[in-house]
Protein backbone atom coordinates (compact mmCIF):
# COMPACT_ATOMS: atom_id res chain seq x y z
CA UNK A 1 0.00 0.00 0.00
CA UNK A 2 1.24 3.10 -1.22
CA UNK A 3 0.53 6.17 1.24
CA UNK A 4 0.57 10.24 0.74
CA UNK A 5 0.20 12.90 3.78
CA UNK A 6 -0.32 16.01 2.76
CA UNK A 7 -2.24 19.36 3.38
CA UNK A 8 -5.81 18.84 3.21
CA UNK A 9 -5.17 22.54 1.11
CA UNK A 10 -7.14 22.83 -2.45
CA UNK A 11 -4.04 23.37 -3.78
CA UNK A 12 -2.50 20.14 -3.25
CA UNK A 13 -5.24 18.66 -5.77
CA UNK A 14 -2.86 18.34 -8.57
CA UNK A 15 -0.53 16.44 -6.27
CA UNK A 16 -2.78 13.92 -4.82
CA UNK A 17 -3.85 12.98 -8.78
CA UNK A 18 -0.30 12.97 -9.44
CA UNK A 19 -0.14 10.41 -6.85
CA UNK A 20 -2.77 8.23 -7.27
CA UNK A 21 -2.35 8.56 -11.32
CA UNK A 22 1.66 7.10 -10.98
CA UNK A 23 0.23 4.05 -8.86
CA UNK A 24 -2.62 3.22 -11.47
CA UNK A 25 -0.49 3.75 -14.28
CA UNK A 26 2.66 1.92 -12.79
CA UNK A 27 -0.39 -0.80 -12.42
CA UNK A 28 -1.45 -1.07 -15.81
CA UNK A 29 -5.02 0.35 -15.12
CA UNK A 30 -6.90 1.66 -18.65
CA UNK A 31 -7.44 4.85 -19.08
CA UNK A 32 -11.36 4.80 -18.57
CA UNK A 33 -10.88 3.47 -14.84
CA UNK A 34 -8.15 6.27 -14.30
CA UNK A 35 -10.50 8.55 -15.46
CA UNK A 36 -13.17 6.60 -13.31
CA UNK A 37 -11.18 7.33 -10.16
CA UNK A 38 -9.58 10.83 -11.12
CA UNK A 39 -12.89 12.19 -10.62
CA UNK A 40 -13.54 10.40 -7.63
CA UNK A 41 -10.48 11.36 -5.94
CA UNK A 42 -11.04 14.80 -6.37
CA UNK A 43 -14.43 15.23 -5.45
CA UNK A 44 -13.14 13.53 -1.98
CA UNK A 45 -10.25 15.56 -1.47
CA UNK A 46 -11.91 18.67 -2.63
CA UNK A 47 -14.94 17.76 0.00
CA UNK A 48 -12.25 17.28 2.27
CA UNK A 49 -9.95 20.78 1.91
CA UNK A 50 -13.38 22.50 1.94
CA UNK A 51 -14.69 21.52 5.02
CA UNK A 52 -12.96 18.71 7.86
CA UNK A 53 -10.94 21.45 8.48
CA UNK A 54 -12.50 24.82 7.61
CA UNK A 55 -11.11 27.62 8.32
CA UNK A 56 -8.13 26.16 9.28
CA UNK A 57 -6.12 23.59 7.39
CA UNK A 58 -5.26 20.14 8.54
CA UNK A 59 -3.74 16.86 7.36
CA UNK A 60 -5.18 14.10 4.80
CA UNK A 61 -3.63 10.76 4.24
CA UNK A 62 -4.01 8.87 0.99
CA UNK A 63 -3.19 5.24 0.15
CA UNK A 64 -3.79 3.14 -2.31
CA UNK A 65 -3.31 -0.30 -3.39
CA UNK A 66 -4.15 -2.19 -6.67
CA UNK A 67 -4.59 -5.79 -6.64
CA UNK A 68 -7.55 -7.26 -9.14
CA UNK A 69 -9.23 -4.09 -7.29
CA UNK A 70 -8.33 -0.54 -6.73
CA UNK A 71 -8.97 0.59 -2.73
CA UNK A 72 -8.13 4.62 -1.81
CA UNK A 73 -8.29 5.73 1.55
CA UNK A 74 -9.17 8.97 2.13
CA UNK A 75 -8.01 9.73 6.09
CA UNK A 76 -8.49 12.93 7.75
CA UNK A 77 -8.84 14.60 11.57
CA UNK A 78 -11.45 17.25 10.80
CA UNK A 79 -14.69 17.59 11.40
CA UNK A 80 -16.55 13.88 12.08
CA UNK A 81 -18.89 14.09 8.92
CA UNK A 82 -20.59 10.98 6.87
CA UNK A 83 -21.24 11.60 3.42
CA UNK A 84 -23.00 8.58 2.87
CA UNK A 85 -25.99 9.51 4.99
CA UNK A 86 -26.55 12.67 2.71
CA UNK A 87 -29.77 11.81 0.73
CA UNK A 88 -29.05 11.17 -3.08
CA UNK A 89 -30.27 13.90 -4.83
CA UNK A 90 -33.38 13.70 -7.40
CA UNK A 91 -31.74 13.71 -11.00
CA UNK A 92 -34.84 13.53 -12.73
CA UNK A 93 -35.29 17.50 -11.17
CA UNK A 94 -33.73 19.95 -12.93
CA UNK A 95 -31.18 21.72 -11.68
CA UNK A 96 -33.25 24.89 -10.57
CA UNK A 97 -35.57 21.86 -8.67
CA UNK A 98 -33.09 20.07 -7.03
CA UNK A 99 -31.46 20.90 -3.31
CA UNK A 100 -27.91 22.27 -3.42
CA UNK A 101 -25.23 19.75 -2.46
CA UNK A 102 -24.92 15.85 -2.60
CA UNK A 103 -24.54 15.52 -6.17
CA UNK A 104 -20.69 14.88 -6.08
CA UNK A 105 -20.68 11.97 -3.40
CA UNK A 106 -23.70 10.53 -5.10
CA UNK A 107 -20.89 10.70 -8.57
CA UNK A 108 -18.80 8.60 -6.66
CA UNK A 109 -21.35 5.88 -5.48
CA UNK A 110 -22.24 5.37 -9.28
CA UNK A 111 -18.97 5.67 -10.51
CA UNK A 112 -16.77 3.62 -7.80
CA UNK A 113 -18.49 -0.36 -7.15
CA UNK A 114 -18.27 0.69 -3.22
CA UNK A 115 -17.86 3.30 -0.87
CA UNK A 116 -17.58 3.05 2.96
CA UNK A 117 -17.66 5.94 5.95
CA UNK A 118 -15.82 4.89 9.10
CA UNK A 119 -15.43 7.21 12.33
CA UNK A 120 -12.22 5.38 14.23
CA UNK A 121 -10.28 7.12 16.65
CA UNK A 122 -10.94 10.60 15.74
CA UNK A 123 -10.39 10.22 12.07
CA UNK A 124 -12.74 10.16 9.37
CA UNK A 125 -11.59 7.49 7.02
CA UNK A 126 -13.10 7.03 3.05
CA UNK A 127 -12.54 3.60 1.50
CA UNK A 128 -13.05 4.33 -2.64
CA UNK A 129 -13.00 0.68 -4.30
CA UNK A 130 -13.13 -0.18 -7.98
CA UNK A 131 -12.54 -3.51 -9.31
CA UNK A 132 -10.14 -3.86 -12.57
CA UNK A 133 -11.90 -7.77 -13.53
Amino acid sequence: MKELIIDASIDKLDDVLDFVNEVLEASDCNRKVINQINIAVEEIFVNIAHYAYNPEIGGAVIRITVSDEVLIEFEDKGKAYNPLLKIDPDITKNAEERDVGGLGIFMVKKIMDSVEYNHTDNKNILTIRKMLV
